[in-house]
């Protein structure tokens, strides 16, 4: 019994390398982090739910989940977006509807240890212009984070 026990955990761990290394590099994450856009949907209730063109207001979150694999990762994902469906109104109008879990917009795996300066995600720009690159850069009191306008 002891012996059959070991031979599964070591054919396990066997068959697990074999599966770590079909992946590539790039979609693994040594850090044990990913990061992922978890979309959701605000729906009133009092719309016309087969009109595909109608408005509506998305939120797209970037959530930092912890996980062994990208498959873990994709579940823990997926969890994270169906735990965020509940119920809410508008207050300025009263109207009542729910947040909607529509799915996952990204899954990248996190390389860098989460630290001070720890890259977590990264857009590479090909082939523009150094005027277009400096367009990219915003002075401090235009970065999100120094915008206090109650309006917002």
């Amino acid at each position: 019994m002891f012996r059959h026990a070991i031979h599964s955990v070591i054919h396990l761990y066997i068959m697990k390398k074999e599966n770590d290394e079909k992946i590539p590099y790039r979609n693994r994450s040594h850090s044990g982090w990913w990061i992922t856009s978890v979309i959701m949907r605000f729906e009133y209730y009092d719309e016309d739910k087969n009109d595909l063109k109608r408005k509506c207001k998305v939120w797209d979150n970037l959530t930092l989940i912890e996980a062994n694999d990208r498959d873990e990762a994709y579940d823990k994902a997926i969890e994270c977006g169906k735990v965020g469906e509940n119920e809410a109104w508008d207050e300025d109008t009263g109207r009542r509807g729910r947040w909607q879990f529509e799915g996952l917009g990204l899954l990248l795996p996190v390389y860098d240890n989460l630290e001070n300066g720890a890259e977590v995600l990264w857009t590479e720009h090909e082939d523009i212009s150094v005027e277009e690159s400096m367009a990219l850069v915003l002075p401090k009191l235009q970065l999100g984070c120094f915008d206090d306008n109650p309006n917002e």
